[in-house]
């Protein structure tokens, strides 16, 4: 399967349990529309309650009071190839930053791609608002990551705050081991 992710805003480098959740929740709303389209429409079922069969997908994750619903994971036999195009306002080449050099700056897009592992890093007292009953991320975990990319170059406009961005996330999703409940899920 193959699909494109954006994001416009601050990516901080060693960003907080904050500002991975806002950009968690920015991905949401993409994700979120991709489940109600083929071939993604065809697993509502497994969006519900946990199968009663081991070897049947189950997407749903909890942690504290969010459920997450994560499409890439190690259960489904789902790895995930990305290809970023970041435009930050600077000139091409300067990896290390007034911004944050760009290895922390894409730690905090790859935590921000994924569900929480722990509770401490969610916002405390960060609760799931309005069309957030299911919440929905691309990894389970960001070692489902198997093949990255990136392109970096100039956003050529005015910006108020130096760590704003333009991305471009192209995914891919590839079967580890093909089975009858993934198969429409990766190449």
């Amino acid at each position: 399967m193959e699909f494109y992710l954006h994001y416009r805003g601050p990516l901080k480098a060693n960003g907080n349990p904050t500002h991975k959740q806002e950009i968690r929740r920015h991905f949401h709303q993409q994700l979120k529309e991709l489940w109600s389209q083929k071939p993604l429409a065809s697993y509502q079922a497994w969006l519900t309650a946990k199968p009663d069969h081991p070897d049947a997908l189950w997407f749903l994750r909890l942690m504290g009071v969010f459920t997450f619903v994560t499409l890439v994971t190690e259960h489904a036999n789902l790895i995930a190839e990305l290809s970023i195009t970041l435009l930050r306002p600077e000139a091409p080449g300067s990896i290390i930053t007034q911004s944050g050099d760009i290895d922390n700056r894409l730690k905090t897009l790859f935590d921000a791609l994924r569900k929480p592992h722990t509770l401490a890093e969610l916002p405390p007292g960060d609760e799931p608002g309005v069309g957030e009953d299911k919440f929905f991320c691309l990894l389970e975990d960001d070692n489902l990551i198997s093949h990255v990319t990136i392109k970096t170059d100039r956003l050529l406009e005015q910006v108020t705050d130096q760590s704003e961005v333009l991305l471009l996330i192209a995914v891919k999703t590839r079967v580890t081991r093909a089975t009858w409940g993934n198969m429409g899920l990766g190449v």
